[in-house]
């Protein structure tokens, strides 16, 4: 199995490719530089592989949410390289990278040595990212017995201090345990037992999650692969405020 991701979401940029399993990837912490940087990884990524796009089975790009500019930007590229080389996309979801992330770099240990967590704690992730605009893109992903993160219930923009959440105890993870960290905090009363708020989308977990959707049976063609923004609006007026 030979899949490209692309992640743009957020102030980092990455591109990744997974061949039968083992991952390759660019990231680049580099605000309002995607455009920029997004196609020279992908060349590199492809040509280091020593493949054209012809040769791969499918795409995949962070949907979303996040940043406007952002997931439009992950939308096009991969649109773009699908219609080239006709090849069905996988979206997946932002905050869904985010967990699998945490749990792909932490999961395989027995517990988080600097905290002594046990790692069953590590099993559930209140994904977090800020939405700006007072709000929080909201999400609790479980790692599943293969160790790929599966979403409980929904995932929502909300303000921090009305975020649902099951009655089960885990690990914060993401940007927004950073800007509302005390709500959440506050909001969720002893269900978190640690929390990370530097952790950000990559496209190496867009990769294997979207290899492990694709093999379900969930890729798309490009026309429908579009993005999610979870918000109708960028800004709200005045009077919303």
């Amino acid at each position: 199995m030979k899949l490209l991701a692309v992640e743009t979401s957020t102030e980092a940029c990455s591109a990744a490719l997974i061949i039968d399993g083992v991952v390759s990837e660019r990231f680049e912490l580099a605000p309002k530089e995607h455009t920029r940087l997004i196609l020279p990884m992908i060349d590199a990524l492809m040509s280091e592989a020593g493949l054209k796009p012809q040769q791969l089975d499918a795409l995949a790009f962070s949907c979303g949410p996040g940043s406007f500019t952002g997931v439009r930007i992950a939308t096009a590229v991969i649109q773009g390289i699908a219609l080239g080389a006709d090849l069905p996309i996988v979206p997946v979801s932002t905050l869904a990278a985010i967990a699998q992330d945490f749990f792909d770099k932490n999961n395989d240990k027995p517990q988080i040595e600097s905290l002594k967590i046990a790692s069953t704690s590590c099993n559930i992730a209140f994904t977090a990212m800020d939405a700006r605009m007072g709000e929080i893109f909201w999400g609790v992903y479980q790692c599943n017995e293969q160790g790929f993160a599966e979403l409980i219930g929904k995932e929502a923009v909300t303000p921090a201090v009305d975020v649902e959440f099951p009655n089960l105890i885990g690990i914060g993870v993401g940007s927004g345990w950073g800007v509302y960290h005390d709500a959440l905090i506050g909001r969720l009363a002893g269900r978190v037992s640690y929390c990370e708020s530097d952790n950000l989308p990559r496209a190496g977990a867009i990769a294997r999650l979207g290899v492990k959707a694709f093999e379900q049976g969930l890729a798309v063609a490009v026309e429908q692969a579009m993005p999610v923004y979870l918000r109708d609006k960028v800004a709200k007026k005045e009077s919303e405020r």
